[in-house]
């Protein structure tokens, strides 16, 4: 794919003559000039003048030799397997695909997605080079009872590995997405299959912002953020952010195995966005409004009533009421 081979001869953001790419990849201008307008289609702020085309910033694309060198020895050994694809419909489609052959602890990631999707099927933006699209596989001998509040254990480990990268100014909101200041940074989606007394397996989902331009913050349609803004304006190194990933979803997917929720509860509860605020809370039960009060054991939500009662709630959408 002419597309594939165009994004790494602009990745370092200087700027490249068309008849330079032209030359490098065997194609005529013109052709060129296709490919960069499929680049800006898929999301990517390509500039073009009389010197050439560049981007407004260098990326970094993925590369599995440079995620695995990130990764501790442990990590490394744990892993099922680690692949990088340049466009896939989805990483969690492309793990249920593989059934029973993938290995436990598999990851997959992908450049782009032409149909991610996020919790209740909402999409989720991904043009190549800017962000990080990764699904992972883990088993357990267990059934879909002993899984419950895994959603916001993934939530927790997306946390862990951006303390891990340094990176501060995100928290929780019930029951799995990441936000920051501006906005969403990440959706956690969780796709369970198998016994329900077990044995049964999960299909792990992150969506993770790493550089959004403009343009995908008014495509988005809701407040997003992304890490670069988190980081002072320069964007993570996404093959570290990758590897963090990666490395926090080993440790936590088996401290969870062992231990369940519990092992994330006070973690949790430090991430928690939703603790103390007015809410409105929209479900199967109607619509009510109350005060967030954490999470139970199972991970539902608390909320106290304006009586002085409280609800739990396992499944519903979920606002901060704005005086």
């Amino acid at each position: 794919m002419a597309v594939e081979a165009l994004l790494p001869l602009l990745a370092s953001g200087e700027t490249v003559s068309g008849v330079e790419l032209a030359a490098r990849l065997g194609l005529t201008r013109a052709a060129i000039w296709k490919q960069i307008e499929t680049l800006r289609a898929l999301g990517l702020p390509v500039a073009s003048g009389g010197a050439g085309y560049r981007l407004p910033w260098p990326l970094q694309l993925l590369e599995p030799a440079r995620i695995r060198a990130a990764l501790d020895a442990a990590h490394v050994t744990a892993l099922g397997g680690l692949e990088v694809h340049w466009q896939l419909d989805s990483t969690s489609s492309e793990l249920q695909r593989r059934g029973a052959s993938a290995a436990d602890l598999s990851m997959v990631l992908a450049e782009t997605q032409s149909a991610g999707r996020g919790r209740r099927g909402r999409p989720w933006l991904s043009p190549p080079g800017l962000n990080i699209h990764l699904s992972c596989l883990k088993r357990f001998d267990a059934g879909f009872a002993a899984l419950t509040g895994l959603s916001l254990a993934i939530g927790v480990m997306v946390l862990r590995a951006l303390e891990h990268l340094g990176i501060a100014g995100a928290g929780l909101k019930w029951p799995n997405d990441v936000l920051a200041a501006e906005g969403k940074l990440a959706g956690v989606l969780v796709e369970l299959s198998g016994e329900y007394q077990g044995p049964c397996a999960a299909v792990i989902g992150v969506g993770l912002n790493v550089r959004l331009t403009p343009q995908l913050r008014e495509q988005a349609g809701q407040p997003v953020g992304d890490l670069a803004t988190l980081a002072g304006g320069v964007a993570p190194d996404r093959n570290r952010v990758a590897a963090a990933l990666v490395g926090a979803l080993i440790d936590g997917l088996r401290t969870f195995e062992r231990d369940g929720f519990a092992a994330f509860a006070a973690d949790y509860a430090r991430y928690d966005l939703l603790r103390g605020q007015p809410l409105t809370v929209s479900g199967a039960q109607g619509e009510f409004d109350g005060i967030g009060d954490g999470v139970d054991s199972r991970g539902a939500l608390r909320v106290r009533l304006p009586d002085g009662g409280r609800r739990t709630v396992d499944s519903a959408d979920v606002s901060v009421r704005r005086a």
